[in-house]
């Protein structure tokens, strides 16, 4: 297995236009990025049919199209992929979401009730929240991101953002008190039906 140091070594060759880099890369990260997209599949809600191996290859296909990768390191890496998962099961939800209102194809209003009756993506929600928290304080919501998208640790958190593990914790604690007030909130204007 390599150590952080080779792993650094290679995105910094990957970095710099090394396609080699790249595919001694891949089988190291591949295993550790498909456990984080399994823990982010397995907390989505069960008719989500997006499997962890399709998140992580389009986050993969996502990041290998970018022409220049700035990568340091292996926790900004993550961080990097975190952001690409995060976008993808958003644009994946909207679809569904598109898709299940009829994408423009007309229906009755006896089979929409079955429509409106689907519960909305929790996901999207904590996506119009986690963008609204970062208009308010962008480094509360790259934490969470990093946090429950990436998968890292409070110390890589640390690392890639540049501050204590102390200011993580106090940064995880803040911002889940307001997502969770945010969403409470969002669900109460709807009426209360969650």
């Amino acid at each position: 297995m390599a150590g952080p140091t080779d792993i650094t070594g290679l995105l910094v060759k990957w970095s710099q236009g090394d396609k080699n880099a790249l595919a001694e890369l891949t089988p190291i990260l591949y295993d550790e990025l498909r456990r984080v997209a399994a823990r982010v599949v397995r907390h989505e809600p069960q008719n989500l049919t997006l499997q962890p191996t399709d998140l992580v290859h389009e986050a993969f296909i996502r990041l290998t199209d970018q022409t220049r990768l700035t990568s340091k390191d292996r926790a900004h890496f993550l961080a990097l992929a975190a952001r690409a998962m995060r976008q993808i099961l958003i644009d994946h939800w909207r679809r569904r979401r598109a898709a299940k209102r009829g994408g423009g194809i007309k229906i009755s209003l006896e089979a929409g009730k079955d429509v409106a009756a689907a519960a909305p993506p929790e996901i999207i929600a904590l996506d119009d929240a986690l963008r609204a928290l970062e208009k308010i304080d962008a480094r509360k919501a790259k934490v969470i991101e990093l946090r429950y998208f990436g998968g890292l640790t409070t110390a890589e958190i640390a690392e890639v953002l540049g501050i204590s593990t102390a200011t993580v914790g106090r940064e995880i604690r803040f911002a889940q008190a307001w997502l969770y007030r945010e969403l409470k909130g969002e669900r109460e204007d709807r009426g209360g039906d969650r």
